[in-house]
């Protein structure tokens, strides 16, 4: 059964989602263009974020960042490669949204990578209804990353 629930993202037992996460993000992005959050920075205040679990086991994480009263940002968020392809990473954006909403957000934007192994990201999150955008809260252009938004 899986489980979503809000957690600390300093969780000992979620150091292999961070370790795989900031891997993949490292793969085929420049330094100067990886904008993902550390552990750390995720446990500060106005972050929301949220663990998958099934049987206990951390399988996927993710968060939303307060930008102001009415619109966050996605943040981390990542599923364990050897869980993918059962549909859980649209369960996690389904999860976000939806607290997102819950919580007055009216507007949900990200910033994702530009590059061709960031293509699956991207098609999730248009099927979802994000769009494409220019930068926006403290980003600038830039060829590496790609940014999507859509209204709650």
């Amino acid at each position: 059964m899986i489980t979503l629930s809000r957690e600390s993202p300093l969780a000992p037992d979620l150091a292999l989602l961070h370790a795989r996460h900031t891997q993949a993000m490292h793969a085929d992005t420049p330094p100067e263009s990886i904008h993902m959050l550390p552990a750390s920075a995720l446990a500060a205040p106005g972050i929301s974020f949220f663990v998958m679990r099934e049987g206990g086991v951390a399988l996927g994480m993710g968060a939303f960042k307060r930008i102001d009263a009415t619109h966050a940002e996605i943040k981390s968020m990542h599923i364990l490669h050897e869980a993918r392809g059962r549909g859980l990473a649209r369960v996690m954006l389904d999860h976000l949204m939806a607290e997102a909403k819950a919580a007055g957000f009216v507007r949900l934007s990200l910033e994702t990578g530009a590059q061709p192994s960031f293509a699956a990201a991207r098609a999730l999150y248009a099927r979802a209804g994000f769009a494409e955008c220019g930068p926006f809260e403290g980003y600038g252009p830039d060829p590496m990353s790609s940014f999507m938004t859509r209204a709650l």
